[in-house]
């Protein structure tokens, strides 16, 4: 598939014709995060016939709100979860061998400012390179403190003892979903954005598909499926409660929200390839300055919510602890005026049965799968890193409760994603600017389109956002400067400014109303109040 040179069209007519068309399906999918679309391209990959609905942009929610990191876990490590550590560590290394285009090694240094802290830290973190065993990227090195100032040139040096390095990966979320949609849709399965599933069908009491709603035409369809997966993220439990009606009894939610706050600030406040890692901040929590796509990344936090708000905002405490917590490392305190721009996702924290949800921090990373008497597979919690194991776990529950019949695993784990190219010829860095070489073998076909010359700032061509609407399911301008460039994660400000151009050339493409103001009401969100 990476040595294809022309992309499949997306082209929303055909997508809406083919799903009025098609009788039934093996597997619906409801969903398009992580974790949906890493089930249908393993469904699709073992020869299934596969609908993946998402009731608004794929990635939309918690899935383009990650940290960008893909990590084994080291604080899991700590906590003692070594088959956790094990299973993402393994799965760090088939991410970043699939999609080398938008998944790569990135170093961390961790600056140590009491003593014991270096050979203390350094000690668990070779543990780490033990369990990677050969899937590690690279050995963890014991640093002076003149090293670690060389790695970290904006490091707090008061007190500044030594440091550890260690490795980890890092990517781009967002378009990496885009990847996972694109490499399911060559597979055969049919996805379609912007299509939420109304409500689930029954036939004996078991579940037989479902009512979908094309939310720009309002058209329903209904879909008759073999298993329904919901793989709602955060939302799953609105859907158990739906199918716990149709069963006549209550059900207990099983995901305790959790929100986890990042702020962007420009590249100047950390002017280096390496990350810096905080273990143990004043309350306990870890902190993250993350070089990438030019800027750098601050977070992240830890806060119950117990709303379910599909553009939550951070507190101002949040705030408050970021921007104070970096000052406290770096040698130049960020304030709200450097915030570029500022996101929150909902992390779908399982719950165990006797906590009441408060304590998020303990809350399991795990993911869980379970099947209701209706049949009804749910899938939530869990990370970025691990979602193709959680695939192959979601598929072996379709298989056991006689949903779908069983295939072999590991059909993905060398399986390289839409756009992948030979790792060789990745030359550029998570921490580039975004630009022509984060698509991959998809570039030549970019650069064919009109506008391929036209430049509408650094990294954003005329011809993306084309290729957007063609070929990558873009519908609006958020679509396309949130998820396909990641602008509004970077600098709000810049995608307002750039916003009504991109509008323009979308809506020839479309020709439908691309949601303009939505957009620059929402960049509003992603920016401090000040003063």
């Amino acid at each position: 598939m990476n040595q294809s040179t022309q992309p499949l069209a997306t082209t929303r007519a055909q997508l809406l014709e083919r799903l009025a068309q098609t009788e039934s399906f093996d597997l619906a999918i409801v969903g398009g995060g992580a974790t949906g679309l890493g089930v249908a391209v393993d469904a699709a990959a073992r020869g299934f016939k596969v609908l993946l609905l998402e009731s608004l942009d794929f990635a939309k929610g918690t899935s383009s709100r990650a940290t960008k990191l893909v990590h084994g876990g080291v604080r899991y490590l700590a906590q003692g979860n070594i088959s956790l550590v094990r299973e993402a560590l393994h799965e760090r290394t088939t991410l970043l061998h699939n999609a080398p285009h938008l998944a790569q090694p990135l170093a961390f240094v961790m600056p140590s400012y009491k003593l014991l802290d270096t050979p203390f830290y350094g000690i668990g973190l070779k543990m780490y390179d033990a369990l990677a065993g050969k899937a590690g990227l690279g050995s963890t090195e014991f640093l002076s403190s003149a090293k670690t100032v060389k790695y970290l040139p904006t490091v707090q040096q008061k007190g500044l003892k030594g440091g550890v390095k260690y490795w980890d990966g890092q990517f781009d979320d967002a378009r990496l979903a885009l990847a996972l949609a694109r490499t399911a849709a060559a597979k055969g399965a049919l996805l379609i954005n912007y299509c939420p599933a109304e409500k689930l069908i029954y036939e004996n009491d078991q579940i037989a598909g479902l009512i979908c709603r094309d939310a720009e035409s309002g058209r329903n369809f209904t879909v008759r499926a073999k298993c329904v997966v919901n793989a709602t993220g955060p939302w799953v439990d609105l859907f158990r409660q739906q199918d716990a009606e149709a069963q006549g009894k209550p059900v207990k939610p099983m995901v305790a929200p959790s929100q986890g706050v990042h702020v962007v600030v420009d590249r100047e406040f950390l002017p280096t390839d390496h990350a810096l890692l905080i273990p143990k901040t004043a309350d306990g929590r870890v902190l993250f300055a993350v070089p990438w796509l030019g800027k750098v990344i601050l977070g992240t936090t830890d806060t119950p919510r117990h709303d379910l708000a599909r553009e939550p905002l951070p507190f101002p405490e949040e705030l408050d602890f970021i921007l104070g917590e970096a000052g406290k490392y770096l040698n130049r305190q960020p304030t709200l005026a450097d915030v570029r721009s500022m996101w929150v996702g909902l992390r779908p924290l399982v719950k165990p049965q006797d906590d009441d949800g408060e304590n998020t921090k303990k809350i399991s990373r795990e993911h869980t799968v379970m099947a209701s008497k209706t049949g009804l597979v749910t899938v939530t919690g869990g990370k970025w890193t691990t979602y193709r194991a959680m695939s192959e776990d979601v598929l072996a529950e379709c298989f056991q409760i006689g949903r779908l019949p069983s295939r072999p695993a590991g059909v993905t784990v060398n399986l390289p994603l839409v756009g992948a190219p030979a790792e060789a010829a990745v030359t550029h860095s998570m921490n580039q600017s975004q630009g022509l070489h984060s698509y991959g073998t998809d570039a030549a076909a970019v650069a064919a389109l009109p506008g391929a010359q036209n430049w509408l700032m650094d990294g954003l061509s005329e011809a993306m956002v084309r290729f957007a609407a063609r070929f990558e399911y873009a519908r609006t301008v958020e679509d396309m400067l949130a998820r396909r460039s990641r602008l509004l994660f970077l600098d709000a400000r810049k995608a307002a400014e750039i916003a009504p151009r991109v509008a323009a050339i979308l809506t020839e493409e479309l020709g439908q109303d691309v949601y303009l103001n939505d957009f620059l009401a929402l960049t509003r969100q992603y920016l401090p109040a000040q003063g």
